[in-house]
């Protein structure tokens, strides 16, 4: 941002729209890999959206400036304590993609075998037989029970 310009400069709002942008379409990935570089760009991206959104001006200590020429300290604030949190969720990220490639020799996500059974039934543009309905509360394995646990001891008998 230029000292006496009332916005921020395109080029700055073209570098959000470029790494918010690449960020989503990395976290659509399947790879953790890129899904970890996907979060860093959206992180740096919408800090660098916070940032805009400040007034541009002095450094805000009191007393180096008159009020109105400071720029404002909340959204450098806000980034700082962003900045921490992209970096956490990074780490748990790393370490996530780390024990993926460990253990399996790769670090691509898989589908979980209900994603899969949804997805043939999909293709066939069938409905589920696991649920046709018509069970009592007591047969659906599906349903759960209201009923607080001391009360269901107390029925049973026990």
């Amino acid at each position: 941002m230029t000292r006496g310009a009332a916005g921020p400069t395109l080029v700055l709002v073209l570098a959000v729209g470029v790494l918010v942008a690449t960020g989503v379409t990395l976290l659509l990935e399947r790879s953790l890999t890129r899904i970890l570089l996907g979060v860093i760009l959206l992180g740096n991206g919408v800090n660098l959206l916070i940032l805009l959104g400040g007034r541009s001006g002095e450094a805000p200590l009191v007393g180096s400036a008159p009020a109105g020429a400071m720029s404002d300290a909340l959204p450098q604030a806000m980034v700082l304590t962003a900045v921490v949190i992209t970096f956490g969720l990074t780490a748990f990220l790393l370490a996530v993609a780390y024990r993926s490639w460990y253990t399996s020799g790769d670090d691509e996500v898989q589908d979980d075998l209900e994603d899969r059974q949804i997805v043939r039934l999909a293709e066939r543009n069938e409905v589920s037989t696991a649920d046709l309905g018509g069970e009592g509360p007591d047969d659906d394995p599906e349903q759960v029970d209201p009923e607080p646990a001391r009360r269901r001891l107390r029925r049973d008998g026990t």
